[in-house]
């Protein structure tokens, strides 16, 4: 039996462990099954991807260009991660299923584009009762007609592929390579120049997808403030079972997240931080085994994506027993001044750059304020120094859409060396950080993390928060964690 090129199972979908059928139990499953059908129709977004496809295409006049979803990824043996398809490949399809694959042909005015999927196992065959990706063990799949009517795309079945990727002209081809083992074999990379390690052709088509992602439509917006509007509940959610006077595990809160993510969304949009007092000073603290205790601040940087797979990404402080204390106020105002002085120049043509350093010298002048700086504010600021990083240690912002961090692949000069454009949505996350090891601070500031992060459009006047739901000035969290604490616990509904 051959085996599958992209899992290294076999090609039928059936598992090493699979039992072997007696005749009599084949013959009886072939038999008494009544067919199903799905209410599909037009996705309202189909017009918005339909423009997307437009616009790669008027990119790259008369060339091939192939962008596969990715496949699904083990996690153990035969058990896989839950899928989640590639997002520039959703950006121009819509479409959630693993092995897709989106190409579009030149005809000489533009492009035709055809989706390339794996379509549903009808009981006529004994491939849903006996492959993994049979309908008795994983549900009903789209057919080839309802697939292209719920997207606006012409279907293919994926069995296909092979044939209409054999013989694609390398020098009239682009890829999106990285994401299908097969798609990369079937398409003889161009023997050009290369960039990021891979031919420069297929990186500029990376590029182009990501460049056209800067600029949210109006869905895409309605989906952003979708998935933060749900992660303000969440937010919600964790305060309402986050204890004043007793400590709680993070996974606990952690976990109280995810269900609201779960519920309102498709999952997270990104592994949660939560980070009790010194944690709170590891910048990617995934792993979420300690535990709060009252006195000491809760950083949460956590972000639901929603169904659609837009992502927010907020961060929080929180006082544990309900208070800060005079000395975490003072850290916690500072960040919120630099916070509110990046959003505040934020509009059309600003450089990127500039609400960066803009929320840097708020930063770096509350560091002289404490005593930290061993130069001035202006010395600190000068790039031949910049040492006021020990303590704020990563950038201001980074584009948000369907990826946390977003158009991930665009030019220096289109993102982080140019300027914002309307439509863009950034987020605006400063941050100060005094390690427990830092004998340059003074050990009542040692353990203490502060980072505050919002989720911000660009607009033709300025700037919208899109996470203004949940409160960012230090009296105002106090207000809102006691108003949600005597709210008490509740389930998602």
């Amino acid at each position: 039996m051959t085996e599958d090129r992209t899992s290294g199972k076999p090609a039928d979908g059936t598992e090493s462990h699979d039992p072997d059928f007696p005749q009599a139990f084949l013959d009886f499953m072939r038999q008494g099954w009544r067919d199903t059908t799905l209410p599909v129709g037009p996705r309202p977004e189909v017009p918005n991807h339909a423009k997307r496809r437009a616009a790669l295409s008027a990119a790259f006049p008369g060339e091939t260009l192939v962008i596969p979803t990715g496949t699904e990824k083990a996690r153990a043996n035969d058990t896989d991660h839950p899928f989640r398809p590639g997002s520039d490949f959703v950006y121009l399809t819509g479409d959630h299923d693993p092995d897709s694959v989106l190409v579009l042909r030149p005809n000489g005015s533009g492009h035709d584009a055809t989706l390339y999927m794996r379509p549903r196992s009808s009981r006529k065959t004994d491939e849903f009762f006996r492959s993994r990706h049979g309908e008795l063990w994983v549900g009903r799949r789209h057919t080839l007609t309802e697939k292209s009517t719920e997207l606006g795309l012409p279907t293919e079945d994926l069995t296909g592929l092979d044939a209409a990727l054999a013989g694609l002209a390398p020098g009239r081809t682009r890829v999106l390579r990285g994401f299908d083992p097969r798609v990369d074999a079937a398409v003889r990379p161009w023997d050009g120049p290369r960039a990021d390690g891979q031919p420069a052709r297929d990186r500029e088509l990376a590029i182009a997808i990501s460049e056209l992602k800067l600029v949210k439509d109006e869905w895409e917006i309605a989906q952003l403030q979708d998935a933060v509007d749900a992660t303000v509940r969440g937010f919600e959610d964790v305060a309402r079972g986050l204890p004043a006077d007793r400590g709680v595990s993070e996974r606990l809160l952690e976990g109280i997240f995810a269900l609201r993510a779960r519920h309102d969304g498709n999952d997270v949009g990104y592994g949660s931080i939560v980070g009790a007092g010194e944690h709170a000073t590891i910048l990617h603290w995934v792993h979420n085994h300690g535990a709060t205790r009252p006195g000491e601040l809760l950083l949460m940087d956590m972000g639901v994506e929603n169904r659609n797979l837009y992502t927010a990404d907020v961060t929080r402080v929180l006082p544990v027993d309900g208070r800060f204390t005079p000395l975490q106020r003072q850290v916690y105002d500072a960040v919120y001044a630099a916070q509110q002085a990046g959003i505040d120049i934020i509009k059309p043509g600003v450089a990127f750059r500039e609400v960066h350093l803009t929320a840097m010298r708020v930063l770096a002048e509350a560091l002289k304020d404490l005593g930290l700086l061993p130069v001035s504010v202006d010395e600190a600021m000068d790039p031949a120094s910049t040492v006021y990083r020990r303590w704020t240690l990563h950038g201001t912002s980074h584009m948000l859409g369907i990826d946390v961090h977003d158009c991930a692949n665009a030019r220096k000069e289109h993102y982080r060396d140019g300027p914002l454009g309307e439509g863009y949505v950034l987020t605006v996350e400063p941050g100060l950080y005094f390690q427990p090891e830092d004998e340059l601070v003074p050990e009542e500031l040692r353990g203490i993390g502060v980072r505050i992060e919002d989720d911000i459009l660009v607009t033709a006047t300025g700037a919208v928060n899109l996470s203004a739901g949940l409160p960012r000035r230090s009296d105002e969290v106090e207000t809102w964690l006691a108003e949600q604490r005597e709210a008490g616990p509740r389930l998602p509904g």
